[in-house]
């Protein structure tokens, strides 16, 4: 298949654009920043506006290194739970309220009360209560998510929205619809977009938009998904059994399943990816814990001391402070890091032999509630550059490891426009 799609990937901070061909080569990467967000006590703030600018400046860099004419589909991934109020042309009647905004009040105790408990718009950052301010706006015709607002701006005129994006503002991904609390709640799904599957072709870039990008007008818009459900199919997972494990500040784990998994006293839920279900939870282990021990300097210097062939012994829980949410949920854990040898490379060891331990728990748990046997884990983040941390992960796990086929969200994103061109990119 010739050609390339172009994934869009919208962070916190800033933007992404990838373009990648058939075979899942990556052709070029551009990128832009964002303002930073404004907040007002619980309140946190974006303008739709200067995303739009972040995506012409993100593709105008990308076309410094791809003509940009050949694109065929588009896919934009954004962060999960912003949304905003728009009239019927597509016009924002207020600024976005993003994901971590908890500005609600009582709002999420209503929603405790109608919502079942495996819904994922349980939360004081709950979009569906975050919503509820704009209901009453004068011309508000729909409110939508960060990547639905991208998509219209594109020229999709549909009013739709993926499954994964729709997910905290109430969606029922088993039932495939807009619950009946929510109504109940106060929050019409006359004013929701209506939701598809993610890789849906949802429309065709407007000449408009097409001028400002510097893009082919015509080509397909694919509903496109959340930043964190990107990422993970950047890892090149395909099959239930296949995970993938992001080794940051914390230890995201998320594994594809061939079943739904919800544990909302874990923080678990599934989203919906076709006919497959991508679950997982995140630890608050992870190199917050490492950076209060060690600069990078260290870690880097001490990495050929480590010997994962002899275990240090250690009984350690690597939390940078108290509080863990996944694989147990307590939040009075305290963190477990004594004695503290006297050997730095064997005190590293040790905290590396305990992550190990977090991530075989994690998957282990996801089992127990019924996830698939892990059959492989791809893993990415700055962890994964250390040879002995990789070592002591399959020592723990027992599946094979594999590096993931891109870092970058938007490479995700990218997967879900090919799907909407009916072709799947072949992993190794």
């Amino acid at each position: 298949m010739h050609g390339f799609v172009i994934g869009l990937d919208l962070g916190t901070s800033g933007v992404r654009a990838v373009a990648v061909d058939a075979s899942g080569k990556i052709l070029g990467l551009g990128s832009a920043k964002l303002p930073a967000t404004k907040a007002t006590g619980a309140r946190r703030e974006q303008s739709p506006e200067d995303w739009w600018n972040g995506c012409r400046a993100a593709l105008d860099q990308l076309s410094q290194q791809v003509d940009l004419t050949g694109a065929r589909a588009i896919a934009v991934d954004a962060t999960s739970g912003t949304i905003l109020p728009v009239d019927h042309h597509n016009r924002p009647l207020a600024l976005a309220r993003m994901y971590d905004d908890a500005d609600t009040g009582d709002l999420a105790a209503q929603i405790k009360s109608l919502a079942p408990r495996e819904s994922a718009a349980h939360g004081a950052t709950s979009p569906a209560a975050r919503a509820m301010e704009w209901t009453k706006l004068p011309r508000l015709h729909c409110i939508l998510h960060q990547a639905d607002w991208i998509n219209g701006c594109l020229g999709a005129t549909n009013w739709q929205t993926d499954e994964n994006n729709a997910l905290k503002t109430g969606y029922d991904p088993v039932a495939r619809e807009w619950p009946d609390w929510l109504r109940t709640f106060g929050l019409s799904p006359g004013i929701l977009p209506e939701v598809v599957p993610v890789g849906t072709p949802i429309g065709q870039v407007s000449a408009q938009a097409a001028i400002a990008l510097g893009i082919p007008a015509g080509i397909t818009i694919a509903a496109g998904t959340t930043d964190g459900c990107a990422t993970f199919l950047a890892s090149g997972a395909t099959e239930p059994g296949e995970a993938s494990t992001a080794l940051g500040s914390t230890i995201v784990l998320k594994l594809l399943s061939d079943r739904p998994i919800f544990a909302p006293e874990l923080g678990i839920y599934s989203h919906r990816i076709g006919d497959t279900w991508l679950a997982g939870g995140a630890s608050n282990c992870g190199g917050k814990t490492l950076l209060q021990f060690f600069t990078a300097e260290q870690l880097a210097g001490l990495e050929a001391s480590l010997d994962p062939t002899k275990p240090t012994g250690t009984d350690y829980y690597p939390l940078p402070s108290v509080g863990e949410r996944f694989p147990v949920s307590d939040p009075k854990l305290a963190p477990r890091l004594t004695p503290r040898p006297s050997d730095d490379a064997q005190f590293l060891q040790g905290i590396y032999e305990a992550f190990a331990r977090v991530e075989q728990s994690g998957y282990a748990k996801l089992a127990a509630l019924g996830g698939p046997a892990l059959r492989n884990v791809r893993h990415a983040g700055g962890g994964s550059r250390s040879a002995a941390w990789m070592a002591l992960r399959a020592q723990a796990l027992g599946v094979r490891q594999l590096p993931a086929w891109s870092e970058e969200a938007a490479a995700g994103a990218a997967r879900l426009a090919w799907r909407s061109l009916g072709h799947e990119i072949a992993f190794a």
